[in-house]
């Protein structure tokens, strides 16, 4: 069992917690332009109150510590470890239910080169626990738009674990997926299940557009957020999003080790 004490100084030695690397000008460009209901960064919410940036900055620091003062404004971005540790609680017993009543998941990640494989653990343990772990519509062409124009992506499933790839990306190159914000892919899949014999997931875990996507579709959804993604918070403050752990979502991959261990204990699905 890894102790809160060594998860925390594991946060903020890694960088998950702490001053992180993502930089508040980028955040507070987020900000901007979800105020401004930028589709680049509502990731598929859309959200029922209005949000000027100074509310977002004030949800912000609460849900993630991040300092709401609006004279700050350059440097690395910081998050609160202990509000790290206490969403990662929430997350864990939002799976441990759903483990309980073997109900069908949806797992799928926008950062899929770093967070693949804290997703694939958790579907490996919900998997064995009874949940069906649901892979519908592999292979289904998504149209994104990108900084460079509508791009086709593949929709296509890595140990359980929804991503996109670029047409013919396999191999070393494009083996782990690509990035992407974009809530089309949950739809995509969803619409899918929805006509299955399984029907659609009971919970959606994940990131980005995965997570905001499903929350407004009515869907259960817990994931992962940087301080530069505000969709993710807004909608758990509105109650379309179940759980948001605050946390620097693009460090190292074998960075998240410790927090799938922590959150399989806390879920009660450590094998």
């Amino acid at each position: 069992m890894l102790s809160i004490g060594a998860l925390r100084a594991h946060l903020l030695a890694a960088r998950l917690a702490g001053p992180v690397a993502t930089s508040r000008e980028e955040s507070l460009r987020s900000y901007r332009l979800f105020a401004a209901r930028d589709p680049r960064v509502l990731l598929g919410l859309d959200p029922e109150w209005g949000w000027g940036e100074g509310d977002l900055l004030r949800l912000m620091a609460d849900k993630c510590g991040v300092s709401d003062d609006p004279r700050h404004v350059s440097g690395p971005d910081v998050i609160d470890p202990e509000r790290t540790l206490a969403a990662l609680d929430a997350f864990a017993a939002r799976l441990g239910a759903v483990a309980a009543r073997r109900g069908a998941v949806l797992l799928g990640t926008g950062h899929p080169h770093r967070l693949l494989g804290f997703y694939a653990a958790l579907a490996d343990a919900l998997s064995a626990a009874g949940c069906p772990v649901l892979t519908p519509a592999q292979g289904s062409s998504v149209d994104i738009t990108t900084r460079f124009g509508v791009r086709t992506y593949n929709l296509d499933y890595v140990r359980g674990v929804a991503l996109v790839r670029e047409p013919g990306a396999r191999g070393a190159r494009g083996e782990t997926g690509a990035h992407t914000h974009s809530p089309l892919p949950i739809r995509v899949a969803l619409g899918v299940a929805a006509g299955g014999s399984r029907g659609v997931p009971e919970l959606v875990i994940g990131d980005h557009g995965w997570v905001c996507g499903a929350g407004q579709l009515g869907i259960e959804a817990v994931g992962l957020a940087d301080t530069d993604d505000p969709a993710l918070f807004v909608g758990e403050a509105e109650g379309r999003v179940a759980v948001a752990v605050p946390l620097d979502d693009a460090v190292r991959s074998d960075y998240y080790r410790p927090l799938t261990r922590y959150v399989l204990n806390r879920a009660c699905l450590s094998q």
